[in-house]
């Protein structure tokens, strides 16, 4: 993978796929899923650290259409506060290894 500033779209749509939502009803046509709650967002946000490491941005890029920015900061400050993640040199997050 890429260590630039951003991602490209085939690593958006590779981490989106690993992005998993409770499905409401789906079709041939539509599948509508609920939002994830604070709780699940921080899960989510974590599993996609333990791949890579990647920025706000990046994760934002990732989550588009699922979490705003701000839930997102939300997200990553609970989990820098447990000592779930940490911010590496490059000023990305990073999941611990615990």
């Amino acid at each position: 993978m890429k260590t630039g500033s951003s991602l490209d779209p085939i690593e958006i749509q590779e981490l989106a796929r690993r992005v998993r939502l409770k499905i409401l009803h789906e079709d041939s046509d539509v599948v509508l899923v609920t939002a994830p709650n604070d709780e699940e967002l921080a899960g989510i946000v974590k599993e996609l650290l333990s791949i890579r490491s990647l920025s706000l941005k990046e994760i934002h890029q990732v989550l588009s259409g699922i979490a705003s920015e701000d839930k997102i900061r939300k997200a990553l400050n609970t989990l820098l506060e447990r000592g779930e993640i940490y911010i590496n040199n490059n000023g990305k997050y990073v999941a611990t290894s615990i």
